[in-house]
């Protein structure tokens, strides 16, 4: 009995019955009963650990994403464009040049994962049909809400258990509010370093010899030639 207690600690009370069953089964019964459940633990890690590596393999969010791939590149763009993504997150956004170089710099910071989950997101809401609606949620689920999750999101207990209630019949709504809180994540944490890093300097070539301050008129500041930020003069 005592051997049973140290196996299941939770069963801290047995009626008769059940203490008798116990006893029939024998310890080594009951060893291998817990040998099962942990090597079923162990295949469900290793599952996990080569989705994630398939995943890592596979490159970053235009594999997720293959609606939002562009032939865009960093080279491709100007001072100009890239400067008017200082006046907002949601300007950078809404260029394919700013979301590939917001991502370059979050993978830097090991966090791709939320620019991903956002773009999955966009995605998953543009979806008419139910089947594919279906899949879908569940491929996000399983890569960005489920605890452990290869590409697991930060968002809090109540949200995933929300999104958790609704995966039999989710809506274009599931995710809404994980993304909207990964929205607000990137846009108070991580932005802000990204207007400081050396891949959105060197975009804006105020990073560099020769480099010259781009003066022009914006709601955010104004940047000198080492970069600093600046408050913006009158014109």
């Amino acid at each position: 009995m005592e051997t049973l207690l140290f196996l299941f600690p939770q069963f801290t009370y047995m009626a008769p019955k059940e203490e008798a069953y116990f006893k029939m089964l024998g310890a080594k019964d009951v060893q291998a009963a817990k040998m099962k459940d942990d090597s079923s633990r162990q295949n469900e890690k290793e599952r996990k650990s080569r989705f994630s590596l398939f995943l890592t393999k596979s490159g970053s969010h235009e594999n997720i994403s293959p609606q939002k791939k562009t032939n865009t590149t960093l080279s491709n763009i100007s001072p100009e464009t890239a400067l008017q993504w200082s006046d907002s997150f949601e300007d950078l956004l809404k260029h394919p040049g700013g979301v590939e170089a917001f991502s370059q710099f979050l993978r830097t910071e090991f966090s791709e994962e939320n620019i991903e989950f956002w773009l999955v997101c966009e995605e998953y809401k543009s979806i008419d049909s139910k089947s594919k609606l279906l899949s879908k949620a569940k491929y996000i689920y399983t890569v960005f809400i489920e605890s452990e999750g290869p590409k697991e999101v930060n968002i809090d207990y109540n949200t995933k258990m929300a999104i958790k209630a609704n995966m039999s019949q989710p809506t274009r709504n599931t995710f809404e509010a994980a993304q909207m809180k990964v929205h607000s994540l990137m846009k108070k944490d991580c932005y802000p370093r990204f207007l400081h890093s050396d891949i959105y300097l060197r975009l804006t070539r105020r990073k560099g010899p020769g480099a010259t301050m781009f003066r022009r008129r914006s709601r955010s500041c104004v940047f000198n030639e080492r970069g600093e930020p600046t408050q913006p003069s009158a014109w």
